[in-house]
């Protein structure tokens, strides 16, 4: 069709000028559009953004500094807009609604299968790693809850039985849904417990003195008389440092589900969808500021890699730190769902192509993948060591170097013009963070060995 007739086209929304680019619903399979809105849509794509990687920040920050983590969270926010910007131009380019589409536009059939695997594997190994948190650390939220000396040997302090149950009853009913849309209000709800525990870390600052109890303990109250430890640091440089950008770079993966999310939005557009990303990606930027900020002015130095567990050391049996570590897992367990409908997807593309949805196999492959996720989870021990490897690979492809790759190749621009620099420096920066995180992992291993 010629772009330069002023031609009007019939879609489900009524007469389109082809020439309004911002307001018009895309012409390929997502003109139809869906039923879920601008907020639903948000809280969505939220959960699949924030995760228990928001208990790790304070210790990035005290590893940075404060002025040099903002400054570092500013541009990884900044580029996964960029990259959710450039999957998102080429979805109204080529008319395509999913990530391996376009993979299939960019590269044929190799391209396809390549991104449809990245994306499975990815997707299996964090649903993996939040089941094998929650099988981990739900008997030790309810043991908190319990008096000191409960019966131990109960089942609801068996992790096994309890990742069970919380799949089974939780996870399999979200999961077999038949639209991401659906996800909304548990999305909603996981959002509230992510926005809970950034409050309590904010209270929790002025309940804790500096500098720090000696003996580990309020009750028993003897601080050191160093203040020093009491002075934030603007910029740092250590080793740790290195921690901090991967730590970043994995805390906005959110783009296996952007697509997902597009499809199933409501008047669909370009502007739309980019209206979501922006104010989904700001807010998550808010919460991981402010809770990595207080954290860090809670413990200054002496910040824990995993936050909570300084709480639990000077503030053992705190009603406010029990139930914010209960929010996170439930924060957690929400997001679960949301993860594995694009790895349902990618299976369903695998296999089937592009047949008429079925029930038959919507509801085996989302059996099948449960099944697979919880046996990792149950039967490997260090599944989280296991998936960091492939995650750092995985997990870059899929926010920095795809979207690069697949705009330069279906999008040709002159070498020195600013969008080729763009996308360059995006794949550049992917393949950076995905090699650093796979050194650090590496050193990890060899120091523990």
């Amino acid at each position: 069709m010629n772009r330069n007739d002023n031609t009007t086209i019939q879609s489900d929304y009524g007469p389109i000028d082809e020439d309004d680019e911002e307001s018009t619903p895309l012409l390929g399979p997502i003109q139809r559009g869906g039923n879920a809105s601008f907020k639903s849509s948000v809280f969505n794509l939220i959960n699949a953004i924030m995760g228990s990687g928001i208990l790790g920040l304070s210790y990035a920050m005290a590893n940075t500094g404060i002025v040099g983590f903002s400054i570092l969270l500013l541009i990884v926010s900044s580029l996964a807009a960029y990259s959710i910007h450039l999957l998102l131009t080429l979805c109204d380019q080529t008319g395509v609604s999913s990530y391996e589409d376009l993979g299939d536009r960019a590269f044929g059939r190799f391209g396809k299968i390549l991104v449809a695997t990245t994306i499975l594997i990815q997707n299996i190994g964090a649903m993996a790693s939040y089941m094998f948190i929650l099988k981990t650390e739900f008997p030790a939220v309810i043991s908190g809850f319990l008096s000191p000396d409960h019966d131990r040997d109960v089942w609801y302090e068996n992790g096994t039985i309890l990742v069970i149950l919380v799949a089974v009853c939780v996870v399999l009913p979200l999961a077999i849904l038949p639209k991401i849309g659906f996800l909304g209000y548990t999305s909603s709800l996981a959002f509230f417990f992510m926005f809970f525990f950034a409050v309590v870390v904010v209270l929790k600052k002025w309940s804790i003195p500096c500098p720090l109890p000696v003996n580990g303990t309020l009750s028993l109250y003897e601080v050191s008389s160093n203040f020093s430890e009491c002075t934030p640091k603007l910029f740092v440089f250590n080793s740790q440092g290195a921690y901090a950008l991967p730590t970043m770079a994995f805390s906005f993966l959110c783009h296996t589900a952007v697509l997902p999310i597009y499809c199933e939005l409501k008047r669909p557009t370009k502007k739309r969808m980019q209206n979501v990303a922006n104010v989904s990606i700001s807010l998550s930027f808010l919460l991981y500021l402010i809770s990595a900020l207080f954290g860090y002015l809670t413990f200054f130095d002496k910040v824990d890699s995993e936050l909570l567990q300084g709480y639990d050391a000077y503030l053992p049996r705190d009603i406010l730190v029990m139930l914010v570590r209960l929010a996170i897992l439930l924060a957690v367990l929400l997001t679960v769902p949301l993860i594995h409908f694009p790895a349902r997807k990618a299976v369903q593309m695998l296999l089937m192509g592009d047949r008429p949805f079925s029930w038959l196999s919507h509801t085996f492959i989302t059996l099948l993948l449960l099944t697979i996720v919880l046996l990792l989870s149950i039967y490997v021990p260090d599944i989280r060591h296991v998936f960091g490897v492939v995650g750092s690979t995985t997990s870059t492809c899929l926010l920095f170097v795809f979207p690069g790759l697949f705009s330069l190749r279906m999008r040709p621009h002159p070498l020195l013009s600013v969008p080729a620099f763009g996308e360059v420096a995006l794949v550049m920066i992917g393949v950076f963070v995905g090699l650093l995180s796979l050194c650090i992992i590496i050193v990890s291993w060899a120091q523990g060995s």
